[in-house]
């Protein structure tokens, strides 16, 4: 049964976010993840970001399992300091049917 990472993102330092956005994509990919979703709830899937702006996003992933390895990856760890450095973030994993 496949999982999703469901984001709540308040960006807090815009360029030291985008600089997780552009590494965090291939750690997702390797553990077979997909961004299923990206944007804000008013603005379309591709907003610009700017400070105070709230992000959603959710990914993909085949199952808890890869979800869980992902998120506990030496890759993606290594870039969470980044991350909260650029955003606070809320991420949380849920089962379900496609």
């Amino acid at each position: 049964m496949p999982a999703y990472y469901v984001g709540t993102i308040q960006v807090t330092n815009v360029e030291i976010w985008q600089q997780y956005v552009s590494q965090v994509g291939a750690t997702i990919e390797a553990y077979g993840g997909e961004v299923m979703f990206r944007g804000t709830r008013d603005s379309g899937p591709l907003p610009a970001v700017r400070s105070g702006s709230r992000l959603i996003v959710v990914l993909r992933f085949v199952d808890e399992g890869a979800a869980s390895r992902w998120h506990e990856s030496a890759d993606y760890q290594r870039l969470v300091p980044l991350r909260d450095a650029g955003a606070e973030v809320s991420l949380m994993l849920y089962s379900g049917a496609t």
